[in-house]
């Protein structure tokens, strides 16, 4: 599903070059738990942007589902974006005023779908995430554990291809973050395709396999 090969990014910060990637190579099976694990500065955010789309390579080639996306215009990789990759923050990233129902919603909107798809779509993805008692409900009405719940509804509702999750229990006290966890697993048995980024080894020990990147460079971490 995902290849990276020989990719390279590199930054100009104060006249000197950084290259947060270099030469890193990855490959994701569909259906895979993947996690991707480094320290600050390791380079695991730009590959995380390049994964999502957010950033494109200097060098190298990035192929997702099989086809090349190196060449991207911003319009074809906003697609990429809204359609296949479904992103989970550590930060939530819900809209304060709106419901936990409307916050998952608006992807949707975004893709112009019908009111009545919508609200089937919407009522689906809360059910899988255990909230739809809790649907009615602004994101200050509830725990840390729940918005993150909410977030990851909000990311499987378009059905994407691919889950990006950045640091998903970064802001989350342990018991919690291993229910977040747990529901991970779920969603990987029942198909869905993971990618999770991570500066804990016991959080990323949960995937099926580990990526380890260091100085922009990645190897495979053998159990």
């Amino acid at each position: 599903m995902i290849e990276l090969k020989n990719v390279s990014k590199i930054y100009n910060i104060g006249g000197e070059e950084v290259r947060a990637l270099d030469g890193s190579n990855l490959t994701v099976k569909q259906g895979e738990f993947v996690s991707i694990i480094g320290p600050s500065g390791s380079g695991k955010s730009t590959m995380m942007n390049i994964i999502g789309c957010l950033d494109v390579v200097d060098d190298g080639e990035y192929i997702l589902e099989n086809q090349s996306i190196t060449q991207y215009t911003e319009k074809e990789l906003a697609y990429i974006r809204n359609h296949k990759i479904g992103f989970i923050f550590q930060s939530f990233n819900l809209l304060s005023k709106l419901t936990a129902e409307a916050n998952v919603e608006l992807p949707l909107i975004y893709q112009r779908i019908r009111s009545s798809e919508r609200k089937k779509y919407v009522a689906e993805a809360l059910e899988r995430v255990g909230l739809t008692e809790r649907r009615k409900h602004k994101p200050t009405e509830l725990s840390g554990g729940q918005q993150q719940r909410v977030a990851i509804a909000r990311a499987l509702v378009t059905k994407p291809s691919l889950l990006l999750a950045d640091e998903p229990t970064g802001n989350l006290d342990s018991q919690t973050g291993t229910d977040i966890l747990q529901l991970f697993h779920q969603l990987h048995e029942s198909g869905n395709t993971i990618v999770l980024i991570t500066h804990d080894n016991d959080v990323a020990k949960q995937a099926q396999r580990q990526i380890q990147i260091l100085d922009g460079k990645t190897k495979e971490v053998l159990s």
